[in-house]
Formats: structure tokens, C-alpha cells, sequence
């Protein structure tokens, strides 16, 4: 199951992305074991190095822990991921604000346009 990687971002960065687009969604739970580097690579279609590097990342920002001998683990500290998920959302704003922004559209409009897609989608 090989994924189209973008050149503008270390592919490694991308798959770490995922990893914590996943948590957030709450597709991986916290304490959930991660596949390993191995399985990972060949799901990802990249090297396992790539892997290895990923979760190394991700184990510097405090999102897994690896347990030596038992794998890689979401982490089940509620601050952390507490954290991580106001990050995500974040982004996601400044990009849809920043998208907007080069529509040219004012803070009002774009107020009354999320408003009107509230309003017509539910909310879903």
C-alpha cells in the first residue's frame, strides 16, 4: 500500500504527519503499539530506515514511546496529546486562513462563510 510522498517535505515528516493526523482522529488510541519498522516500511512503501527515523522523531516530540524488546507505543500522557491535537488544529486554521486570505476575502466574510457551511452541512 505505497503512498504518493510530495517532494516539498522529507517523506519521513509526511509519514509522521499521518501517524499524528491518525491520533488525533482517534484511529490510534493512546497506548496503542505501532506496527513495526519492518511492517511499517512495507505498508508505507518506503525504506525501513525512513521508519526508524519517523519514530525517532515522533519519540522526540513525546508522542511514542519505544519499550525496548516490546515496540513502539502511542504515548498515554494526556498533556502531550492534549497538546498535539491543539497543534493540529492550529495548522489547519492558519492554512484555511491563509487560503482565504489569498482569495481575498476579509475576517467577515470568511466568518460568514463558515457560518453558512455550518449552517447547510449540520455541522458534519
Amino acid at each position: 500500500m505505497s503512498e504518493d510522498y510530495t517532494a516539498s517535505k522529507p517523506i519521513y515528516i509526511q509519514i509522521a504527519d499521518r501517524i499524528i493526523r491518525e491520533i488525533v482522529r482517534k484511529e490510534l488510541s493512546p497506548g496503542q503499539k505501532l506496527p513495526s519498522v519492518r511492517d511499517m516500511a512495507v505498508q508505507s512503501g518506503v525504506n525501513p530506515n525512513t521508519i526508524q527515523r519517523t519514530y525517532s522523531e515522533l519519540e522526540r516530540m513525546g508522542i511514542v514511546e519505544t519499550k525496548r524488546g516490546q515496540g513502539t507505543f502511542v504515548t498515554e500522557r494526556e498533556d502531550v496529546l492534549s497538546e498535539m491535537n491543539e497543534k493540529v488544529q492550529q495548522e489547519v486554521i492558519e492554512s484555511f486562513i491563509q487560503n482565504m486570505k489569498e482569495l481575498g476575502l476579509t475576517k467577515e466574510q470568511m466568518i460568514q462563510g463558515v457560518e453558512k457551511y455550518l449552517s447547510e452541512k449540520g455541522g458534519e
